[in-house]
């Protein structure tokens, strides 16, 4: 049974630090060129409902495991016609036929999930072959005396943030799943830590 912090605080305190604004203008930046069928990995508290385009996508069907971030998430502002299911699930094993989703979209959750790798082949499972992953990620930074304090960091800073790792290779982990990477940029998010802050965002398709 999850704790009253697992419950009630945390779900809360992500949705405060995933609604900064350095972070906002990632989920801008990505989740507008979605379309068509989308698959939306570990939702959270529906962040990224808002910048749908209603014009292009079909429905946002939205994955997580967590009941108090669903539940944020029915509430979450969305434009005007805009088509979501939000159901209960873990991105590891999607209850979902292959081949069926236009799109998937990915933001600062393999930071968090128990197996990235799992996670990403589910992905590009369900994945149409014409179909596209985007994503914009936290993870490891390229710069070794960054990497040192994320390292220092990431055990102390984990099991407050809801299992969120500091050290995770973004891109690298995409390509190793057999995704193809076809547009990425990187930076460290203005106004953030660098230990916290180092970004990459893409798209990729099925190989």
């Amino acid at each position: 049974m999850s704790s009253f912090y697992d419950r009630q605080i945390l779900p809360r305190l992500i949705g405060c630090a995933c609604g900064a604004k350095p972070i906002r203008r990632q989920r801008a930046k990505i989740v507008p060129r979605a379309r068509g069928r989308v698959l939306e990995l570990g939702i959270g508290g529906g962040l990224n409902l808002a910048f749908y385009d209603p014009d292009r996508v079909e429905s946002v069907t939205g994955v997580d495991p967590s009941e108090g971030l669903r539940s944020l998430a029915e509430d979450a502002p969305r434009p005007s016609g805009l088509t979501v299911e939000i159901v209960a699930g873990r991105a590891e094993a999607l209850a979902f036929d292959s081949r069926s989703f236009d799109t998937v979209v990915c933001t600062f959750t393999l930071c968090s999930v128990q197996n990235p790798a799992a996670v990403l082949a589910e992905a590009r499972r369900v994945l149409k072959t014409s179909g596209t992953f985007l994503y914009s990620e936290h993870g490891l930074s390229p710069d070794p005396g960054v990497q040192r304090w994320q390292r220092r960091i990431e055990p102390l800073w984990r099991p407050l943030a809801g299992g969120c790792h500091l050290t995770r290779p973004v891109t690298a982990s995409i390509e190793a799943a057999g995704l193809v990477i076809e547009a990425v940029e990187t930076m460290y998010l203005p106004g953030t830590p660098r230990a916290f802050g180092w970004c990459e965002w893409g798209e990729a398709r099925p190989g």
